[in-house]
Order: structure tokens, then sequence, then C-alpha cells
């Protein structure tokens, strides 16, 4: 589906519409948003991203192989079956945790190579550098952020 724009004057770096572009339009416009990233803070954030990417992928094989914090010392076939249950669930919760912050980082890098990244979501303001350093897979600058999070307390 593509959306129907009237004039490309009406898009600029501080004013942003998300939607479904045609292909000419989406690049002559993602060059444009671009421009608030050098080349240098790119690849930094690049190279985060896949450094947080190989970690999770590590630490999440070992936690799967290791089974060292499992004993069986003692106990009957029921104390081992809760500890192993208890083991099961614990590493449901991780994969479902790891596996959305691994979505997150791919997601990231998809927009980087798209050259949408760093361009909130909700608004279309482009999110500071030092953001995005601080959390690289942030789809929302701070204010959009917060009127999120202000309205699940509520």
């Amino acid at each position: 589906m593509f959306m129907v724009i009237p004039s490309l004057t009406a898009f600029s770096e501080e004013n942003f519409v998300v939607g479904n572009f045609s292909p000419d339009v989406f690049m002559h416009y993602t060059i444009k948003i671009m421009h608030h990233l050098t080349p240098e803070q790119l690849a930094e954030l690049r190279e985060s991203l896949l450094r947080m990417r190989e970690k999770l992928i590590k630490q999440a094989g070992e936690k799967i192989r290791d089974p060292s914090d499992v004993t069986f010392e003692g106990g009957d076939e029921i104390d081992r079956a809760n500890i192993e249950t208890g083991r099961y669930l614990s590493l449901q919760r991780i994969k479902t945790r790891e596996l959305k912050l691994l979505r997150k980082i791919d997601y990231a890098l998809m927009k980087m190579e798209h050259g949408t990244y760093g361009v909130c979501e909700s608004c279309g303001a482009l999110i500071p550098f030092e953001r995005l350093k601080a959390r690289p897979v942030t789809t929302m600058c701070i204010n959009c952020k917060e009127l999120e999070e202000e309205g699940e307390h509520e």
C-alpha cells in the first residue's frame, strides 16, 4: 500500500510523517533524514548493536548448554521434577526476553540500512545521538517515550 503525497516540499528534517511510501519518494525522503547522524556516529551505533547481538546470542547459548545450576542431590522424583520444571520455566522467560531484544536489535539494524534509523516512530522527531548511544534499539524520542510510560501507569 502506498501513501499519496501531494508534495515533497511538505517534508523536512523537522517535519516527518510515518507511512508507506513508494520507493522513489522513500529514497528521496530518507536521504534527508540521515543528516542528523554522522557516518562515524552511525558506525559506532551499528558496532554497538552488533556487539549487543553477539553477546545476547552467546549468553543464551551458554544458559541453555550449562546445566551446572541444576543439582539432583537427594530428594525423590517429584523434587527432581519440580527443579527441572523451574529450570524450564526460567529458560522460557530468558528465551522470551532475549528474543524480544534480539528482534529490536535486528529492527534497528534494518532501519539503518533503509536510512530511517534515529527517527521517532511516534512523532517523527529526530532522536539525538546521545539517546541512541544510551539505548541503540530505541524507536521513540524521549518525549514520546515519557508520554507512553505515563499512559501505562494510568
